[in-house]
């Protein structure tokens, strides 16, 4: 029951600490959230972290394209 006094309501953070942000799509690759999304996170009301966290699976997608490794340096299909 004391566990229950210090639960909070609140959307956790998506960070998994992987913060890099992906140069094209402005994304961080870690948690896929924009530069001004992660500023303004702890001032975000529940319902705005609540939407944010349903856009990131859309997201994901933008940073999976392959750019072709060593295919596409030497310009052939291998």
């Amino acid at each position: 029951m004391t566990e229950d006094i210090w639960a909070r309501d609140e959307v956790e953070s998506p960070c998994v600490n992987i913060c890099t942000i992906h140069p094209a799509e402005g994304l961080c690759i870690g948690c896929l959230r924009t530069l001004d999304e992660i500023a303004a996170w702890s001032k975000m009301a529940p319902k705005a972290r609540r939407q944010v966290m349903d856009e990131l699976p859309q997201r994901a997608p933008r940073l999976r394209q392959r750019r072709g490794g060593r295919a596409a340096r030497l310009g052939t299909d291998l």
